[in-house]
């Protein structure tokens, strides 16, 4: 199946710079310019850089930056302060493996802040190039490659498909549990019993891989849902795999991002001191989006010194992450403050008219988005539809593919089919970023709605 995905985002991708060059040499189409919205490349969706960020690494890629008066004093100071922790003052030199020592010491008091005061400490937690590194790293830990029966990992469905690639690659089962779409993509610990009890005689689960808020399906779990999890998995001897790296991304009405290690930490005995965790955030997500400089960091809860000490051997191997990108991880988790020369006025695009458009498309439905930079619309295709899809091409697309394949050709935006995230037998769905720019956004969903339209005619 993951060969098949490869297959469908190969030919997708290069149909798409297909269509750009063809743009470019003058082709006329009905649309000036590929909309791609793909990935969560916010940046390449259109987003522009925070300027502080910048502003800062600019100088500290150029130190003489520093003593210029064209760059806020604030900016001038904190690149000094960056510098100053580089071995020679320079970005150009490793660091120690598992970060710079004096970012780590700031995200753990990042950490602590955002937890109301629980405390972090700085000896779990690691910097990593990107947060997948991060998941690959402690999954190499979880995986015994040799056991049999194989070892198993809870996913769910809808997944983000690259940590499904590295769990299979490692050679371990992944045990899908299905999120409830009906209910806004809610997570049911009876659905988790379900899947437990799905692998009796396949795997043996040894591990709860949690998104919180979602990728792709932009959910954020409520505080009793995440004790409802903790128990399950304190019940079930799970080490609990939470990527939380969407945490800044949160707009959903009356929702809040609250951390597993806080939950953990409040539910008290005996699930605080037993429950083991690893928690994944990147500056790759959120409002500072930058993918390109591959940073991420993981924080560690109860895991054994002696298995800590494994882990410490394992992130050590591959020398350091990117120096510009721990830079950029310390200005993600110590931003400038009010009353500071380049205290940002952040704003985002409001995702609850991205989920009122998308309800009025007649065969598309959408639970209210509630965090994360995604949208996750059903398609309720056609039985004409889905038959056109399964005859058409030289290799049987499904019908979310065929519809993205069409979305493409004829309206210019380039999203992904459901299927590449999982979804239930029979549902379809596609996955677009809705973190681009407001006036990109009301030309993506125009298109949409143009072209669904004309789809559904087609096809009806």
């Amino acid at each position: 199946m993951w060969n098949m995905k490869q297959l469908a985002y190969g030919a997708l991708a290069r149909r798409a710079n297909q269509i750009k060059d063809e743009l470019r040499q003058g082709v006329r189409k009905p649309y000036k310019e590929v909309i791609d919205v793909f990935q969560g490349d916010l940046h390449g969706a259109g987003m522009k850089p925070l300027t502080f960020v910048r502003q800062v690494l600019a100088a500290c890629v150029y130190p003489p930056l520093i003593n210029s008066n064209n760059l806020p004093l604030d900016v001038r100071q904190r690149a000094q302060k960056e510098l100053g922790r580089c071995v020679g003052g320079s970005v150009g030199s490793y660091s120690a493996a598992a970060g710079i020592p004096e970012i780590v010491h700031s995200i753990s008091e990042f950490i602590k802040r955002r937890d109301g005061g629980i405390p972090s400490h700085p000896e779990n937690i690691y910097i990593s190039p990107g947060s997948q590194w991060s998941i690959s790293n402690i999954l190499n830990v979880l995986v015994n490659r040799e056991a049999s029966p194989r070892t198993g990992v809870l996913i769910p469905v809808p997944c983000y498909n690259i940590t499904v690639l590295s769990i299979t690659q490692l050679g371990a089962v992944t045990v899908p549990y299905y999120l409830s779409e009906e209910q806004a993509w809610a997570l049911q610990v009876e659905e988790l019993q379900r899947a437990l009890e799905s692998a009796k005689g396949v795997c043996s689960p040894v591990a709860l891989y949690v998104i919180n808020p979602g990728n792709p399906a932009g959910y954020v779990q409520s505080q009793k849902s995440v004790q409802e999890v903790i128990r399950f998995a304190w019940e079930k001897r799970l080490f609990l795999l939470v990527d939380e790296l969407y945490q800044d991304c949160v707009y959903g009405e009356n929702c809040e991002f609250v951390s597993y290690k806080r939950t953990l930490s409040e539910m008290g005995p005996p699930f605080s001191g037993t429950v083991e965790l690893a928690s994944f955030h990147s500056v790759s997500k959120g409002f500072l989006g930058e993918c390109g400089l591959r940073a991420g960091y993981v924080e560690l809860v109860n895991l054994d010194p002696a298995v800590m000490k494994h882990i410490h051997t394992i992130f050590s191997k591959d020398s350091c992450a990117p120096v510009l990108g721990q830079i950029a991880l310390d200005l993600m988790t110590d931003p400038p403050k009010p009353g500071d020369p380049s205290y940002p006025l952040y704003k985002q695009v409001g995702p609850e008219n991205c989920t009122l458009v998308i309800n009025s498309l007649p065969g598309f439905s959408c639970p209210p988005l509630e965090g994360g930079l995604f949208a996750f619309p059903r398609l309720n295709l056609t039985p004409k539809a889905v038959q056109k899809a399964k005859v058409t091409a030289e290799m049987q697309e499904d019908p979310d593919t065929f519809y993205c394949t069409r979305l493409l050709e004829e309206g210019g935006v380039f999203t992904s089919p459901g299927w590449e995230y999982g979804q239930k037998e029979g549902t379809y769905h596609i996955r677009f970023c809705i973190a681009a720019p407001q006036d990109i956004m009301e030309e993506l969903l125009r298109r949409l709605s143009s072209f669904h339209m004309t789809f559904m005619k087609d096809f009806s």
